[in-house]
């Protein structure tokens, strides 16, 4: 695995506008922030109060769906920054439930790629910030598997020699995503039919499975528990860095396109704080430390100018370049179709 950083270059100036806002906020009390567990440095919150006097708390969610159901039980009361997919930002933005951005307390944007700014989710970047953006694909023992694997149907409908030894992520929308990719459909769809012959297949492939796995599924890449899995780009690299035969490969009907993304809820009473907060995750030398880390790419353009070159050679998706990641539709957020898409993963899970 690869060797974590402990903190950061000594001797830069902070800019007038953050050490401005970090004045204003220190005195509104402590930001709460939520994010996945392992999503960020462990130093970075000591270091960022140790810059600007802001006293920040992270509290950690599992899921997706389970920060939203908190913010929307409490109308995002005790929360001021939230780490949520893109299409759970949308959601949150449709629920009035987070604020809009103001871009000139957030001037580290400009460290973005001009790509970022074009993100279907929120085109402009007027109420999220990405953290990190990448594909879903196939992470898989390159030891084992002989011919690398081209297809979601490599997945779908697995060999014999593998059948038992594959997983795939839990949670519904990349859990449909396969199915849907591998028959021409969009990651979008809300078409009744073309969700029942996604469903189809995989009642059928859940009989060929290990398990569905959102968070350990490389471990068992890496004891041999499994030969082949879906996996999100940066959580393969954490196989990869354990055992060199592990490979990621994107299928060749596509991928989603990811982001992880920071909001500020409109109920937080340190707005200053909180984008002060996002404005120091965009400064290069903090982002490339979260690339380092985390090992997922950023889309901050002068962090991943800044990675070394080894890095890039010992995981190769990180070098996945921003132009790549367009060419793959981002999920979005499906209003009261999610009714249909949970109700179909329901049954696929349940199926005998």
């Amino acid at each position: 695995m690869i060797k974590k950083t402990s903190g950061f270059a000594a001797g830069f100036v902070l800019c007038a506008v953050l050490a401005t806002l970090g004045s204003a906020a220190s005195a509104d009390g402590k930001i709460v922030i939520s994010n996945w567990d392992g999503y960020m440095p462990k130093d970075l919150l000591e270091n960022f109060t140790k810059e600007t006097g802001i006293q920040a708390e992270m509290t950690v969610h599992a899921t997706n769906e389970e920060i939203m159901g908190k913010v929307v039980a409490s109308g995002g009361k005790g929360y001021d920054v939230l780490f949520v997919s893109g299409q759970f930002g949308e959601a949150l933005k449709k629920l009035g439930l987070v604020a809009e951005l103001d871009h000139a307390k957030i001037p580290n944007l400009a460290n973005l790629y001009p790509e970022a700014m074009k993100l279907s989710h929120d085109e402009g970047l007027h109420y999220s910030v990405p953290y990190a953006w990448g594909t879903t694909g196939l992470c898989y023992r390159s030891d084992i598997i002989k011919q690398e694997p081209t297809s979601w149907n490599d997945l779908l409908k697995p060999a014999d020699a593998i059948k038992g030894k594959t997983t795939m992520l839990a949670t519904d929308r990349w859990l449909v995503m396969p199915a849907l990719l591998a028959q021409g459909s969009s990651v979008n769809t809300v078409k009744e039919d073309e969700i029942a012959k996604a469903k189809a297949q995989l009642i059928e492939t859940k009989k060929t499975l290990l398990t569905y796995d959102d968070t350990t599924f490389y471990q068992k890449l890496v004891s041999g528990e499994a030969s082949l899995v879906e996996a999100w780009d940066g959580w393969c690299n954490y196989g990869i860095g354990e055992n060199a035969a592990i490979k990621y490969v994107i299928p060749k009907e596509g991928s989603d396109m990811w982001v992880d993304a920071m909001v500020v809820t409109a109920a937080s009473e340190h707005k200053d704080a909180a984008q002060a907060f996002i404005n120091y995750i965009l400064r290069p030398e903090v982002h490339r430390w979260v690339a380092e880390n985390i090992l997922y790419k950023v889309p901050n353009k002068a962090a991943m100018d800044g990675l070394d070159p080894a890095l890039l050679k010992q995981y190769p998706n990180l070098a996945i370049t921003p132009a790549e990641l367009l060419k793959f539709e981002q999920m979005r957020d499906l209003g009261d179709a999610q009714k249909l898409w949970s109700k179909t993963v329901t049954e696929i899970t349940s199926s005998n």
